[in-house]
């Protein structure tokens, strides 16, 4: 991929684990070999008004596999790819176009598919074409109604999963109950308004999907870069606040509201939102943005600024920035030696030049001032670009890394961080990551009472009741816990099972007395006329 190499480079630099991890287990995670481009599917309909449909299966389906810990190529690669090989957006390759279209973004695999329509009904085919072997798998089929349009690609998607590795083991009804799902015509105006050829037209149909599911946080960003595109910074910025911080566009979201703060000189605000990006993703285009916001408030942002050009020592913006801090701060010295460093990295710069010039008359300890003979007053200078692509690229590869740390720990630490790792996913109602960290828990031990604990409330939150409860008993069975007592209480409650719901309400109580969720319970329960003791 065209910005992979780069950003590894930068996630090893900012991350220090392996300064000192050992070599990994033999079966440890492998780096690679799970980049996948799905490409958007045929309409066999004959129905060209269905045509979105199409479209609409690489934004899902890579949600999915996102979840399902591969790599998928963003919709802005696969134009850039469309564009380099002289192709038009809506091009369907054949087999041999989509092996150049793959080898040109170092995809491993590629998904092809179609989808017919009728009688209210989709019916979908799709097909992995592993880049590297030639081959093309069987056809993968499932169909709904067309309403349950999401339910269809998220189950083509768990069969994709399965395909590509046959270990992956979390449940199909897992990837069902995951969230994302939003009435038809709002996903029907989502992908109209991200493939649309005109401003106008992505506003228009964009604006229509918020209007009608005022929570849906995939098109809210895209509304928001937009009107972020369109210059209206004040709309932008009402826009993009309300992606909710819990939601996995929100690291975007709040990268293009930090620069809608900042063209509307907000900087207080914009220093919010890019320091929210950094502390959860600390790429060096973020942290250099954080402190350039900082700056533009009269605040000393060097450490930042080094942070930024320490992680990518080869950019002349980051040396250019630093060297405009040092000054500010009278470390003419340094100022010099970064400056130096920025003309050695583009000598045609002609900020970098400038600050060069003046930075040669004045005495050291000076302190940055305006020139007033030349109006002279060099500034930092803010990135205004978020490669989506590029920080998915990040993300990744930090949790191809944590899971290579995970393996050098002794087997209870294992459980305990891969068990936590689920529970975080949980919180945020991210069910097949959850659930991928506690199948991984119990791999390393098939008898931990915490994952399989952690594996009954994804069990219970995807519908799949009697799985719930066993996953609860088998917990309890090795070690008594509030958090599987809770599920087996939720699922009794459900099942009206007052006196059983009681009774495991009372247990997780025995076990946590301050526990609020069992409270709740409690209340619950005492409100229909059954005691808990």
């Amino acid at each position: 991929m065209r910005s992979l190499s780069k950003h590894l480079a930068l996630i090893l630099s900012l991350s220090a684990i392996f300064a000192s991890t050992p070599a990994p287990a033999q079966d440890a995670p492998t780096l690679g070999g799970r980049v996948i481009l799905v490409l958007p599917f045929a309409n066999r309909s004959g129905n060209a008004s269905l045509n979105w449909i199409g479209d609409s299966f690489p934004d899902t389906l890579d949600l999915r596999l996102n979840s399902a810990g591969f790599l998928t190529i963003s919709h802005d690669d696969r134009t850039f790819a469309l564009d380099h090989l002289g192709l038009p957006p809506d091009f369907r390759p054949s087999r041999a176009t989509a092996i150049r279209i793959a080898q040109q973004l170092d995809a491993n695999y590629v998904i092809v598919g179609s989808y017919n329509v009728a009688d209210n009904k989709i019916s979908v085919q799709a097909q992995v074409l592993d880049v590297n072997a030639l081959h093309l798998s069987a056809p993968l089929t499932d169909s709904a109604d067309l309403p349950r349009l999401f339910d269809a690609e998220n189950a083509i998607a768990w069969r994709i999963a399965r395909q590509i590795d046959p270990r992956f083991n979390v449940a199909e009804q897992t990837f069902l109950a995951s969230p994302g799902g939003v009435p038809l015509p709002s996903f029907e105006n989502y992908i109209r308004g991200t493939n649309a050829s005109t401003a106008d037209e992505r506003i228009k149909r964009l604006a229509s999907a918020v209007k009608d599911t005022p929570t849906y946080a995939a098109a809210l960003l895209a509304l928001g870069k937009e009107q972020y595109a369109a210059r209206d910074f004040t709309a932008a910025a009402a826009t993009l606040s309300k992606v909710p911080a819990s939601d996995r566009t929100s690291l975007e979201a709040n990268f293009y509201l930090g620069l809608a703060h900042f063209n509307n000189t907000e900087y207080a605000e914009a220093e919010k939102a890019f320091t929210f990006v950094a502390t959860r993703l600390p790429l060096p285009e973020v942290v250099n943005d954080q402190a350039v916001a900082t700056s533009r408030q009269g605040k000393d942002a060097a450490a930042l600024f080094q942070r930024a050009s320490s992680a990518d020592p080869n950019d002349e913006d980051y040396r250019h920035n630093l060297a405009v801090s040092l000054f500010r701060r009278g470390d003419t010295v340094g100022a010099i030696r970064e400056a130096d460093a920025a003309l050695k990295l583009k000598s045609t710069d002609n900020e970098a030049n400038q600050l060069r010039a003046y930075l040669n008359q004045v005495p050291a300890g000076t302190r940055l001032a305006p020139n007033t003979d030349t109006g002279f007053s060099p500034v930092e200078r803010i990135r205004r670009t978020y490669s989506e692509a590029s920080f998915r690229q990040a993300a990744f590869q930090l949790d191809q890394v944590r899971a290579l740390r995970f393996a050098t720990l002794p087997p209870a630490e294992q459980v305990t961080q891969y068990t936590q790792a689920g529970r975080d996913y949980l919180a945020q109602g991210l069910l097949p990551e959850a659930e991928q960290e506690f199948q991984t828990a119990l791999a390393v031990d098939a008898k931990a009472a915490a994952p399989h604990a952690g594996l009954a409330q994804v069990r219970e939150q995807s519908g799949a009741t009697d799985d719930a409860r066993n996953e609860a008993l088998a917990s309890i069975n090795t070690q008594p816990n509030a958090a599987a007592f809770l599920v087996l209480a939720r699922i009794d409650l459900q099942a009206n099972n007052l006196p059983a719901s009681a009774y495991n309400v009372a247990e997780a109580l025995k076990l946590e007395p301050q526990n609020t969720a069992a409270a709740a319970l409690r209340s619950t329960l005492q409100s229909r006329g059954q005691p808990v003791q």
